[in-house]
């Protein structure tokens, strides 16, 4: 994760990695770490820095105190380089291709953090030969620094560049990125369409009756509640009751 070192120059740092070394002594073992950070404004600036210390914290700011001596101005072309270019060092051999808006930085952890902070966004790469992260990272910054804008190459051959391919790849990418502007019309919100098109809700679980599908202790019917029909013993008992109680009236009169 990229640190703020400086807000004025809005400068920050990643680091790409941290190492640990073991000198053995006659008491036991000596450790000392050395740490390799990445600097950069993400407008074109970019510097590295390699830093020794017996602790960890204190690598990281000596690594950081020699990246921002060591800060390089990078051309770039909207949010990739302007051409194809192959940065060496030692063994290490990396390959920067310009992609179109949309593709993304695709890289390794050291060129990654490379790009990320000199303001790349869209390339392509390919690391060839040694993977040593010191080594990578000075051959990608060595690549950098050969990128030239189109502009300065007219003047120096005298000719006039009208449009190159990575124009194209960006007027490409560009039909398809989508628009900011604040006449694009606003996404509709979802809405809720749960439990429409029921015939009815659910009755609660505490009444007598309930609903069609309740009993007694009230059952979660789905729809209105229906008088259930007598049946023929339940009838013929209401009809004794009735006629018992104007028999009784009758004597008692």
């Amino acid at each position: 994760m990229a640190e703020l070192l400086d807000e004025a120059s809005q400068l920050e740092s990643t680091t790409v990695g941290v190492y640990r070394t073991a000198a053995t002594i006659k008491g036991g073992r000596r450790f000392s770490f050395s740490s390799l950070v990445v600097v950069g404004d993400r407008h074109g600036q970019v510097g590295f820095g390699y830093g020794k210390a017996n602790e960890v914290p204190p690598a990281i700011e000596k690594a950081q105190k020699d990246a921002r001596k060591s800060l390089n101005r990078i051309t770039l072309h909207g949010g990739t380089i302007p051409h194809q270019v192959t940065g060496r060092f030692g063994a290490s051999e990396v390959r920067l291709i310009p992609a179109s808006p949309g593709t993304g930085v695709v890289a390794g952890s050291a060129v990654r953090a490379v790009l990320d902070m000199v303001g790349v966004t869209d390339c392509l790469s390919k690391c060839y030969g040694s993977t040593n992260p010191q080594n990578v990272v000075k051959a990608t910054v060595d690549g950098l620094r050969q990128l030239t804008a189109k502009t300065t190459i007219a003047e120096l051959r005298g000719v006039e560049i009208n449009r190159t391919e990575v124009d194209e790849l960006l007027d490409r990418g560009a039909a398809f990125m989508p628009s900011s502007g604040a006449d694009r019309p606003k996404a509709k919100a979802p809405t809720n369409t749960v439990g429409e098109g029921r015939g009815g809700g659910r009755a609660g679980r505490g009444g007598r009756g309930g609903g069609a599908r309740g009993g007694r202790g009230g059952g979660r019917g789905r729809g209105p509640a229906e008088s259930a029909p007598q049946t023929d013993s339940a009838a013929s008992g209401a009809t004794d009751a009735s006629g018992g109680g104007t028999e009784g009236e009758k004597s008692n009169s």
